[in-house]
């Protein structure tokens, strides 16, 4: 029975133990480039990826590209057409709409998660998170903003714990860019208010209201829909 016991404790993870380090495969890597690009509008949508010319630019062989085309896939951002090959997604009127039902879906999940049990951390990364939007907006740049915006809302649903929640985040947040970046020229927030409704977010899981909270997401979800939908009909 003691030896039982002690096997196991043997099996643990010692404190100061050194352990394997985790590298991201060459796949990962390509991955994250050519997410990166769609939502930079670099592979704009409807594009054709090639093979060859990916692999050239990026100076991997086809396999590995190849792997991290077909995650793409998987997650949405890819569509695979027979005989021509693969696609960046296009994104219509209805999609968008799509998009912040899933967001919000995701997003609510999260902030319950955070107001029962990690509302101490949630407060601190997310109000660093707010501060850089408003040094972005403080400088009039617009990437930039998007960037902190960006990065308020994977903090949100990362401090969650949920790791499910964050892949079906990634693709969301990802397809919601494509959208800002293919209307750059037509879309324009209220900066202050964009600005306000995040700092309105940190208040309530501060206050530990949860109510409140999901009421302002589900308010700050709808505003930047109408926001892009007015955007997109002009």
């Amino acid at each position: 029975m003691v030896s039982g016991v002690l096997g196991t404790e043997e099996q643990c993870q010692q404190p100061g133990e050194l352990e394997p380090v985790q590298r991201k495969s060459t796949a990962a890597i390509v991955a994250d480039q050519l997410r990166a690009a769609i939502m930079y509008g670099s592979l704009p949508p409807g594009s054709q990826l090639g093979e060859a010319e990916l692999a050239a630019r990026l100076g991997v062989s086809r396999g590995p590209l190849r792997e991290a085309m077909q995650r793409l896939v998987a997650e949405g951002l890819l569509r695979s057409e027979p005989h021509r090959g693969l696609f960046v997604m296009d994104l219509h009127t209805e999609d968008v709409a799509d998009i912040y039902v899933a967001r919000l879906a995701v997003e609510r999940a999260a902030c319950e998660q955070i107001v029962r049990y990690h509302r101490v951390e949630a407060v601190a990364e997310l109000t660093a998170a707010q501060s850089r939007m408003v040094a972005a907006a403080g400088k009039g740049d617009a990437i930039e903003l998007a960037d902190a915006d960006q990065e308020f809302h994977e903090t949100l649903v990362r401090v969650s714990g949920s790791a499910r929640l964050q892949r079906m985040a990634q693709t969301l947040l990802v397809e919601k860019r494509m959208c800002l970046t293919a209307l750059q020229d037509k879309y324009h927030a209220d900066v202050q208010a964009l600005v306000d409704e995040h700092k309105g977010l940190v208040d309530a899981i501060e206050s530990g209201d949860e109510a409140l909270l999901l009421s302002r997401l589900a308010e700050h979800m709808n505003d930047a829909l109408d926001r892009l939908n007015g955007s997109m009909a002009e």
